[in-house]
């Protein structure tokens, strides 16, 4: 005997028992659920099955039960018929490309999910499910730290992924939201390595300028630094001219320096979180290895490669040891973690904000430009500018109650 498919929509007040009660009437009736989903919206459920049931008197009597069953729960029920045809073109559209599509920011407007939807449906992509990362917020207590993140679920091929990414970036521009881009691969949901630039990505300053300013050379040095960040001299060159103009500095001011650092908003619930779930962290900085094992220690970094001082007689000499840790050598050190701890490098993420970051972050599996200059965001993967460093945990996939554990 041939079978009948329907798709059941059940909507209405959520409460205990809903999914139970109608599973049990379906299951009298021996019909094979074919798919099930549901969401909930401010107590609200929407509930939707697919089944497939033995046509005749038993197709008849299960509809019959189910309105039955959902009246008496005090929902709505509606059927609609799937055709065979229908149903094995949806089966065939399983193996279509999956992607990603993260929206950040301080909160989320219609008008900034509008446009980024558009650009989806205009390229023929289906959304197969929304997801909200973040808490919910209070219209009436103000927010100390106010964070705002959905995720959708995306299906489709895509036949140019630059225009995307340039429809993306623009939206961003112009309407002050973040919006990452992922393939929904294996690698996606195994990450195992983060690795941070330190001056403005993990901290809020550049050590080096602070340095300067106690040296009396600030001005000089920040000129250099905003130039070497934005790539306009290299990375090498500029930290050089740099290190010559500290020449004097007493060792004793570096301490004050450290113990003071201004470490970013949202870090520590980031990386706290990263090392509850198993991830190894890293510094790969072109900054200093004084500071950056003071944070290590602070934070509980597994791993720390920056610039050494060199220091003769409680004074900074205007060099430094071993060898400039530039953009290529911070590529080089995340490819060495990544084989020393076994880790794939698609299964990595690099975050930083400087010219001298593009090659780590074009190398890890997601790089991410975090609050960076304008260079630096145009040829990243992803960006994040509208909230702190645990946005990247959103990125991930994480929502907050999976965060709030570890809190």
């Amino acid at each position: 005997m041939a079978n009948d498919i329907f798709l059941l929509n059940i909507s209405g007040p959520d409460k205990p028992g809903l999914t139970s009660g109608l599973t049990t009437v379906l299951a009298d009736y021996d019909a094979k659920v074919l798919d099930i989903g549901q969401a909930n919206i401010h107590d609200t459920l929407s509930l939707g099955m697919l089944f497939e049931i033995q046509s005749g008197e038993k197709s008849s009597a299960v509809q019959k039960d189910l309105l039955f069953k959902a009246y008496e729960l005090g929902i709505t029920a509606k059927f609609t018929p799937i055709s065979l045809d229908d149903y094995e073109h949806w089966v065939g559209l399983q193996g279509k490309d999956r992607y990603i599509v993260t929206i950040l920011g301080d909160k989320l407007s219609a008008h900034q999910i509008s446009a980024v939807t558009k650009v989806l449906s205009d390229k023929n992509l289906n959304i197969d499910a929304i997801k909200r990362l973040t808490g919910r917020l209070s219209l009436v207590r103000e927010e100390e730290y106010p964070r705002a993140s959905i995720e959708l679920s995306i299906r489709g091929k895509i036949n140019n992924k630059a225009e995307l990414t340039e429809k993306f970036m623009q939206i961003s521009h112009d309407l002050n939201v973040d919006i990452a881009f992922q393939e929904d691969n294996i690698y996606r949901r195994n990450r195992r390595l983060v690795c941070f630039d330190m001056d403005s990505t993990l901290i809020q300053t550049e050590v080096i300028d602070e340095l300067a300013e106690l040296a009396g050379v600030g001005e000089e040095v920040k000129a250099i630094t905003e130039a070497a960040m934005n790539g306009e001299i290299d990375f090498n060159e500029s930290f050089t001219r740099r290190m010559k103009l500290l020449k004097g500095l007493s060792e004793d001011v570096l301490h004050d320096v450290a113990i003071n650092l201004p470490i970013t908003k949202g870090a520590r619930r980031l990386i706290d979180t990263l090392k509850s779930y198993g991830f190894k962290t890293a510094i790969l900085s072109g900054g200093f290895t004084y500071f950056g094992h003071y944070l290590q220690k602070e934070l509980g970094i597994d791993y720390v490669y920056a610039n050494q001082l060199e220091i003769k007689d409680g004074l900074l000499t205007g060099n430094y040891l071993g060898d400039i840790v530039n953009g290529n050598r911070k590529a080089e050190y995340l490819k060495e973690i990544a084989q020393k701890e076994g880790i794939d490098i698609n299964q990595t993420i690099a975050v930083g904000d400087g010219a001298n970051d593009l090659q780590m972050l074009n190398l890890a599996g997601l790089g991410i430009a975090f609050h960076a200059k304008p260079t630096v965001k145009d040829n990243a993967q992803s960006s994040i500018s509208s909230i702190g460093l645990d946005g990247v945990l959103y990125l991930l996939g994480y929502h907050d109650r999976h965060i709030d554990l570890i809190e």
